[in-house]
């Protein structure tokens, strides 16, 4: 059957578990790693001593040849890798694509990562693909819609997705929950591990005029096994008027700032289970020494908040 975009629901069919939901074997510390990208690759392989593991965007390689595969095999032979879904719109009530579920468990099968993640964004619907990770309405509806796509990829995919808090620039209409029980809803309901974007995080509390600490505290802590870090910029409200105010875009092409390693200071305090945390750059590529003092400043962070947790109180960086 057929779903509006003229693709195949994804059948459950089921295969052998391979990955699990929590990143890292047990037994684990906390690790730091960068987004795999091309314009990357001489740094990354300068400096792999100080790269804990890479994270690979799934959606890039779908369609790999063998080849290509081969490549990716050599690279994790060299460094722990995790993927990361970009476009499968696990949070719709419009089912997940077959192609794209069966894509993820070619990549699974082929690389055997410690695990995989994907957004909770809606992506298409009414054959209409929008082109960018929108929030859908944090409604009852789309709790069980995202659960019901978490188990069938689980199915198909063979390994349960740790999933992703998005940024958005709007507030999603039709809403009945905030975003922190939107998504304690979904992980109690579906047993994905959460993979929490500080940076989205972040911006999301600012330009709603909320707390960013205390939206932090109330996602589901427990059940955070990685972590995103990038930066963005300051662009205008969207809208047919303009307002004069100003949102917080999350793009990927600038320094992690400060307060967001701040919140993963907290996180670590909080969160006493070992974290993988990758930092995302996608463009405008500073010098790699920046990206290496960004793992370092990382590292701090979490090194910051462990102490904290074991001294029994947190204190903010100097």
């Amino acid at each position: 059957m057929a779903d509006p975009a003229g693709e195949m629901r994804a059948t459950p069919t089921a295969r052998p578990a391979r990955v699990a939901g929590a990143a890292g074997p047990a037994g684990a510390v906390d690790r730091v790693g960068l987004g795999w990208r091309g314009e990357l690759a001489a740094g990354i392989f300068a400096h792999l001593e100080r790269i804990d593991l890479l994270e690979l965007i799934a959606d890039d390689h779908y369609r790999a040849s063998a080849r290509e595969l081969r490549a990716l095999r050599t690279l994790s032979s060299h460094v722990p890798l995790t993927l990361h879904g970009v476009a499968m719109g696990l949070a719709s009530t419009v089912p997940v694509a077959t192609r794209r579920a069966d894509g993820m468990a070619r990549l699974l099968d082929t690389l055997q990562p410690e695990s995989w993640s994907e957004h909770l964004a809606f992506v298409r619907g009414g054959g209409i693909e929008i082109g960018h990770l929108a929030a859908p309405p944090r409604t009852a509806a789309s709790v069980a819609g995202t659960i019901a796509n978490i188990e069938c990829v689980t199915k198909v995919a063979g390994a349960k997705p740790l999933v992703e808090n998005i940024a958005t620039l709007i507030a999603p209409p039709a809403s009945t929950l905030d975003e922190a029980d939107w998504i304690s809803q979904i992980i109690a309901g579906s047993g994905a591990g959460l993979l929490v974007d500080l940076h989205n995080l972040y911006a999301n509390a600012l330009n709603f005029g909320d707390d960013p600490a205390q939206i932090l505290l109330r996602f589901p802590l427990a059940s955070v096994r990685a972590v995103h870090l990038s930066g963005g910029k300051w662009v205008p409200e969207p809208g047919i008027a303009p307002s004069g105010r100003m949102r917080l875009l999350d793009d990927h092409v600038h320094d992690v700032p400060d307060a967001v390693f701040e919140l993963l200071a907290l996180l670590a305090l909080h969160a006493a289970h070992p974290l993988d945390v990758i930092i995302e750059r996608d463009g405008e590529y500073p010098d790699f020494a920046c990206l290496l003092d960004q793992l370092g400043r990382a590292r701090a962070a979490l090194a910051r908040g462990r102490r904290a947790a074991r001294s029994g109180r947190f204190r903010e960086a100097a």
